[in-house]
């Protein structure tokens, strides 16, 4: 129908006029009803809600009541000051939006069929691994391997929620085993790309625009695709025409159709196993339900792209004045929970540098430094840690600098930290008590190792604290002599880690997070500069009594220009 009519004319057919006729006449009823009780049979709130939410769809009912009851209904006038002041119980209000209700008591058995069909497939998704964890141990090293392979592929076909499950699950080695976290930390996170027109949508959703009037030039082909979105390269559409300017290129970061939904239903499935677990006595310290909860704020900050826009922006000021140290800057306004518009950032993956560039031992050191320095920051001065930091998250740029003094050209390395969704941030308490476990264990001090260890949750279920603070003393005891000496500060932590799953200690997630970012890094430093410790680093730094006034100077000194 052309536009023109509208403006003129009302074109209505004959069901619409059915259907407006028995409202007509069911509001006169219903006055009659409420006001004057001698004439009509008072209806009751049951007959009220179901009549009035049948008579706002399209169905027969309508049609039935005008051509049954009309006649006599347009006979009943209501009276006119009733009209628009008549007092309405909230049961009444509700009832006139009922077919809302009809519609979302449909969606929600469709939703639950989906679940249960969503549910019957991960159980057989799930059953080889599940059949063969009793015999993990059993049949020897290579079926355990097997086993844990298994495992690694079973989440990467999963989808989105289970692969990221997998990724938080390697950097908790106080609830799983050494070589779980490892075969998990290979998770593949690579996704099928969503077409290009669903890219389109989603911007012009997000913007109101289309993809012309905001990019000069936008690649077709995305650069990467992951388990939550894909990233293309373009360039942003210059406002001023006429003008040359160097463009400025951007990365966007559209996020995959449906994985909202998709890692909705799953967590409801992962919830309701969490829940379960708890009626397990074998699997109640776990406490996986709190761990859910944990991993459902990690899942939050990884689907939302707005969040990591903030957390761009954060880390940004937070190193201002670093000259050797950046991250990608939002592009506001193109910021939006789907789609995330950041600067392009050039480099190479610092992975390159840890394993294949072969000598050019004083550009590896500086490397070291600069990550350590970084880590350091975030940890102790800023609370607020890049808790993604393995080396696909980070780029190394490296620039020629012309020396003052020898009139040169010297190597200086750039590091850009990328994928920030996912970060840490300690309480006071926390932070105090980390602190204080980073101390003792400079000082090869067992005992209060052990005793902070058992402060870093709110709520410890250690069935034998006593057993545990001693068998610690004693590693560190051991650590404290000549012959143990030569075992790396960061060997001790992680083996630490294993007695805390022994014993069945509770850290909570974002100190747990902390410890293995620390040691992620340190182990990838460790490949650049054997030389360099960064632990060693800490430990100097949390020995000396003013550490806290002079660590802030000391770390802006060494990097700010």
């Amino acid at each position: 129908m052309p536009n023109t009519f509208y403006g003129s004319y009302s074109v209505t057919s004959p069901g619409i006029a059915v259907r407006n006729h028995a409202l007509l006449y069911w509001k006169k009823l219903s006055h009659k009803s409420f006001y004057e009780g001698q004439t009509f049979i008072r209806l009751s709130r049951f007959a009220q809600a179901l009549s009035l939410a049948l008579s706002r769809s399209y169905v027969i009912l309508p049609s039935f009541l005008a051509l049954m009851y009309g006649r006599n209904l347009a006979l009943a006038q209501a009276p006119s000051d009733l009209e628009y002041g008549r007092p309405r119980s909230s049961f009444y209000r509700h009832a006139e939006d009922g077919h809302f209700l009809v519609t979302s008591l449909l969606q929600s058995i469709f939703e639950g069929f989906i679940l249960l069909l969503r549910a019957f497939y991960l159980g057989i998704l799930f059953s080889p691994s599940i059949v063969m964890a009793p015999f993990a141990d059993a049949f020897g090293p290579s079926f355990r391997k097997l086993w844990l392979q298994v495992i690694r592929s079973t989440l990467e076909r999963a989808g989105p929620a289970f692969i990221k499950w997998g990724q938080w699950a390697a950097t908790r080695p106080d609830l799983f085993s050494r070589d779980l976290c490892t075969e998990l930390s290979k998770l593949h996170t690579k996704a099928p790309e969503h077409s290009f027109s669903y890219t389109k949508k989603a911007i012009k959703k997000a913007f109101g625009r289309e993809i012309s009037e905001i990019f000069d030039e936008f690649e077709e082909k995305p650069l990467a695709s992951g388990s939550i979105a894909q990233v293309h390269r373009a360039s942003l559409l210059y406002p001023y025409r006429g003008r040359r300017i160097k463009p400025i290129v951007v990365a966007v970061k559209v996020r995959h159709p449906g994985v909202g939904e998709s890692i909705r239903r799953d967590f409801v499935i992962i919830n309701l196993v969490a829940k379960i677990s708890k009626c397990i006595p074998k699997l109640m310290w776990l406490r996986l339900d709190e761990s859910v909860q944990q991993f459902a704020v990690f899942m939050m900050s990884q689907v939302d792209l707005a969040r990591e826009a903030a957390h761009l922006s954060r880390f940004i000021y937070n190193f201002r004045r670093w000259r050797d140290v950046s991250f990608p800057k939002p592009v506001y306004p193109l910021v939006h929970p789907a789609v995330l518009v950041e600067t392009f950032e050039q480099g190479e993956c610092v992975s390159y540098y840890v394993d294949e560039l072969e000598g050019h031992e004083r550009l590896k050191s500086a490397l070291a430094h600069i990550g350590t320095h970084a880590l350091l920051k975030m940890l102790l001065v800023d609370n607020f840690i890049h808790a993604d930091m393995h080396p696909g998250n980070i780029l190394v740029r490296v620039t020629r600098r012309k020396s003052s003094r020898k009139r040169i050209f010297k190597s200086k390395p750039h590091v850009v930290f990328l994928d920030v969704g996912m970060t840490a941030e300690l309480s006071s308490n926390d932070r105090i008590i980390l602190l204080e476990f980073f101390k003792a264990i400079a000082r090869r001090d067992g005992k209060t190792v052990a005793e902070c260890t058992l402060q870093l949750s709110k709520k410890q279920n250690c069935p034998n604290p006593k057993a545990f603070i001693k068998e610690v003393k004693e590693s560190f005891d051991f650590w404290g002599t000549p012959e143990g000496g030569l075992v790396h500060p960061a060997d001790c932590i992680e083996q630490l880690l294993e007695k805390v799953r022994h014993h069945r200690v509770n850290i909570d997630g974002n100190v747990c997070t902390v410890m293995v970012t620390t040691l992620v890094l340190e182990g990838w430093q460790r490949k650049l500069d054997p030389d360099y410790d960064v632990m060693n680093s800490l430990q100097t730094l949390l020995l000396k009594s003013d550490w806290a006034e002079s660590l802030s100077y000391t770390i802006e000194g060494l990097m700010a220009p």
